[in-house]
């Protein structure tokens, strides 16, 4: 089920690393060698391949890149040089999600990147990547998830057949999420077809519970930080997973899989359908990447009992440290990583950069050429930011309540406990974690 990940050629990258270096001023930092942390993700390897090079070039400096992680285990990287009070890098990937879990680790950025510069930059964006006033995080794009289907199986005669047969409905894309639910498990006859994919472990289990449970009209958290997930809502959020698991509409290694199995999950051709973030849409539709390309979907994220949309949503980010020992250099990095040029590679996957420069440039482009699968992506995701995003709370136990939390939820998708009992142990957990960092009283 993987792929391999998709590369420009070699001419192509060659013309984009020189606009780069010609764009990018001439800072001269010979000698300098910048240490960073950054995301290990599949769909961010071009640009670090394109814009290192290109800045060691033109500065004269070296980039060492000293951790290369998931988002999560980034953060709790980080956590624990804080902790030992060994924070040696320049640079790292961040998050709007856990910026509130570094404390005094990050500079303001509005001191060292000219407000010339940041004036490329989305406001209101900018502004969700703020603590205080302060810029301590600068976002290259924002995600918010939405369902890519496989058109070929919705269009096949054979399963429109069938499916009326069965439910009495035209087969469509779903606009609810038992229906979703309900076509998960039509189009699964495993192993072969897969009905859907979701992230059974760690904060993303969290993250899909809790967007899910806002869409049947519940809350994480209520305004006094007291745990709130333990509801009727919870109970059909939870309930949703637990459903797909017990048919078989899901692989049964779904507990181990991580964003980027996910996602060559799909590219594979045997997901039906899935919840994905915006930056998957280019590979999806890449005969390099995918089997399914030309025949991927895109579909606002349907509603759930509560009448809501899913739209767990945030921005990753670059920061840099107030230890750091060249913040010149740091931040002459970072405008490296966030140029023009550089917003363009990641619009032209199809996500949603912080630049507003960029993302109008390649929204024409794609109009241009005719590419109306990427207008549709772009519109799409676009109006779901507008109307539907919502973050997790915006607190420094996030993580901690994830992993207070995850577990039950997995125990009861593997059918381990009940997901009643799972809710109340989670509750337990998460009350007395809250109460002991003092948001209880």
């Amino acid at each position: 089920m993987r792929a391999t990940h998709h590369r420009l050629p070699r001419v192509v990258l060659f013309i984009v690393c020189w606009a780069l270096a010609a764009t990018a001023g001439a800072q001269d930092f010979r000698g300098y060698t910048l240490k960073v942390k950054l995301i290990d993700e599949g769909l961010l390897d071009q640009l670090y391949a394109t814009v290192i090079p290109a800045w060691e070039k033109r500065t004269g400096a070296k980039v060492k890149i000293l951790a290369k992680n998931e988002i999560v285990r980034m953060v709790d990287d980080i956590k624990h040089d804080m902790q030992q009070r060994s924070v040696d890098f320049c640079l790292a990937s961040n998050h709007t999600s856990f910026n509130a879990q570094f404390d005094n680790l990050y500079r303001d950025l509005n001191e060292l990147l000219p407000a010339s510069y940041l004036v490329h930059f989305d406001p209101h964006v900018l502004s969700l990547s703020k603590v205080d006033g302060k810029l301590l995080q600068l976002p290259h794009y924002s995600d918010i998830s939405q369902v890519f289907y496989n058109k070929a199986l919705y269009a096949s005669p054979g399963n429109q057949s069938a499916y009326k047969a069965r439910f009495h409905k035209v087969l469509a894309p779903p606009l609810s999420w038992a229906e979703y639910a309900r076509q998960a498990r039509f189009f699964s006859h495993a192993p072969d077809l897969y009905g859907t994919l979701f992230p059974a472990k760690s904060e993303p289990l969290t993250g899909r519970f809790y967007e899910m449970l806002i869409a049947e009209g519940g809350q994480l958290l209520d305004k006094k930080w007291r745990p709130a997930f333990n509801s009727p809502a919870g109970l059909r959020a939870l309930n949703f997973f637990v459903d797909l698991y017990r048919a078989g509409a899901v692989p049964e290694n779904v507990s181990n899989m991580g964003w980027n199995d996910l996602g060559q999950g799909f590219a594979s051709g045997h997901v039906a359908l899935t919840l994905d973030w915006s930056g998957w849409a280019r590979y999806y539709n890449d005969p390099k990447t995918s089997r399914i390309d030309g025949q991927v979907g895109i579909l606002r994220a349907p509603k759930g009992a509560g009448g809501k949309r899913t739209g767990w949503s945030g921005s990753h980010t670059f920061s840099i440290t107030k230890s750091c020992d060249n913040p010149a250099a740091a931040a002459d990095f970072l405008m490296a990583l966030t140029s023009l040029d550089a917003q363009l590679l990641e619009a032209r996957q199809g996500k949603l950069v912080a630049r507003t420069d960029a993302a109008a440039i390649a929204l024409d482009e794609f109009r241009r050429s005719g590419d109306s699968y990427m207008v549709e992506v772009m519109g799409t995701f676009s109006a779901a930011l507008a109307e539907d995003a919502f973050t997790p709370p915006l607190t420094p136990e996030w993580l901690a309540l994830s992993d207070a939390l995850w577990p039950q939820l997995q125990k009861a998708i593997l059918g381990q406990i009940s997901p009643r009992a799972a809710l109340q142990q989670a509750q337990i957990d998460v009350q007395a974690l809250m109460r002991d960092a003092g948001r209880l009283r």
